[in-house]
């Protein structure tokens, strides 16, 4: 008993979904988001274990997605099987565990809404527009067709988006004073930041997309203005930009056109998973139904890319809000930015932009205050969603049907009672929002003609003096 009590498993190349009764239970959809889900909390599943267990479990959590294949343990991990792993004393997952790269733990902050709430709703909306033709990020589901799976009851999916609704996390009380003009300005009043708004499965289905319409870019498959991979010549000026509705100009070009958009320049139209992300963005109150977008940008970064210092161009209308993906970064704010060097900037304020999270720019926070992005520590994708001024649309401009008369969930307190969507928080003042959700009201200090220390139980940025780099940010 006790030779088989030490005795190891042998490797095969199966995974546990496929061979567990109790995994038959879920979908595999299902099952990727437990094994993110789990992968991002192997830190502290960890904690105390010896490097074999860390491995081990890291290796469990894996083998639950059936989309990846398990790897075989090496000779020498094999070998180490005689490890006393009784102690589990000083170990931790940091002392040597070697844990599979593809459940790496990200070092971004997640909001809690999207890790417990993984429905692509996304998907379902997709299916119910005729002649849409997305890519799709779980296209390997295929494979799964014909496996007996027993069907979960759910809410409706009206009830599953209320609630999803009423747990957006929004912040609308920025403050940074600075003197413009001569006088005292908040420079971030119109400033929002909305989290909860995209589960993690709608954010890699997002993800996936955007590395498809990548690739087409790149083989020429877009129309001539849509995609734009420049030469990477230094640090920070790598960012690939794929646009759609209208050809923004950023600056000057070799034709003499001024910055804005130009009214000839031929760009492929919104995506319809584009326009999905749009309808979203103005039933859950996150854009008024006044400003419908009807253009976006994609940033593409690579680590060490950057945006300069800027005010976006008046051809677009206010509000707009600009959606981060892949990984958290700041954005800097301040009436007089200035550059350091390569991707540093010197500012009031950097503010972070968790993955999944929406900001919106408005009033003050988008006229008075100029923004950038210091050289981001790792890959990230951002898309900024602008509608433009009616007098500046390009010729031939046809508005998109399925983007009219959209309207906003109804916000009711009672369904809220009901639903028990909010919880809370110990340390957090709660105030009602204008469409429904938290608005969290923070702190913030003052410091003479301007102050910008950004006080938040859940976003703290390390602030030294007022210069914000990628050492900074990372």
């Amino acid at each position: 008993m006790e030779e088989q009590h030490h005795q190891q498993p042998k490797p095969n190349n199966t995974n546990a979904s496929d061979a567990d009764p109790f995994l038959l239970n879920y979908t595999p959809s299902d099952l990727r988001t437990a094994s993110e889900f789990l992968a991002t909390w192997l830190p502290f599943l960890s904690r105390d274990l010896c490097a074999r267990c860390t491995q081990s479990l890291s290796d469990r959590i894996q083998s639950i997605d059936p989309g990846e294949v398990p790897q075989n343990d090496s000779p020498n991990e094999q070998n180490d099987a005689e490890d006393n792993c009784d102690t589990h004393s000083l170990g931790s997952w940091k002392d040597g565990a070697e844990v599979n790269s593809c459940v790496e733990t990200p070092s971004q902050r997640v909001c809690w809404a999207d890790m417990a709430q993984e429905d692509d709703e996304f998907g379902e909306e997709e299916n119910n527009n005729n002649g849409v033709n997305v890519v799709m990020a779980n296209s390997n589901d295929a494979s799964d067709v014909g496996v007996a799976v027993a069907e979960k009851p759910t809410l409706p999916r009206e009830q599953r988006e209320y609630i999803r609704f009423m747990n957006v996390r929004r912040k609308k009380d920025f403050i940074c004073f600075e003197r413009v003009n001569g006088k005292l300005v908040n420079i971030l009043e119109g400033l929002e930041l909305h989290t909860g708004i995209f589960s993690l499965a709608e954010q890699k289905r997002i993800v996936n997309y955007v590395a498809s319409l990548q690739e087409m870019g790149k083989r020429g498959e877009l129309k001539e203005r849509t995609f734009s991979a420049p030469q990477k010549w230094m640090r920070g000026k790598g960012r690939q930009t794929i646009q759609f509705g209208c050809c923004y100009n950023y600056a000057v070009d070799r034709d003499g056109n001024p910055p804005g958009i130009l009214p000839h320049s031929m760009v492929d139209p919104l995506p319809d998973l584009f326009k999905v992300i749009i309808r979203r963005l103005i039933k859950w109150h996150v854009l008024p139904p006044t400003c419908v977008p009807d253009s976006c940008i994609v940033n593409i970064y690579e680590e060490g890319d950057c945006i300069p210092p800027h005010i976006d161009n008046h051809d677009f209308v206010r509000p707009f809000c600009t959606v981060s993906f892949l990984s958290e970064c700041n954005i800097v704010f301040g009436s007089n930015l200035k550059i350091v060097g390569p991707g540093e900037f010197d500012g009031s304020i950097a503010i972070p932009l968790p993955m999944g999270s929406v900001l919106v720019l408005n009033g003050n926070g988008a006229d008075v205050a100029k923004h950038c992005v210091p050289a981001v520590p790792a890959k990230r994708i951002s898309i900024t969603f602008r509608r433009m001024d009616e007098s500046k649309r390009p010729f031939g401009y046809v508005p998109e049907p399925d983007l009219q008369g959209i309207q906003p969930l109804t916000y009711e307190v009672e369904q809220e009672k009901k639903s028990g969507g909010y919880r809370s928080g110990r340390h957090v003042r709660r105030q009602r929002g204008r469409g429904g959700g938290r608005n969290d009201a923070m702190g913030f200090a003052s410091r003479n003609d301007r102050f910008s220390e950004h006080r938040d139980s859940n976003h703290n940025t390390p602030r030294s003096g007022n210069r914000w780099s990628r050492k900074l940010g990372s």
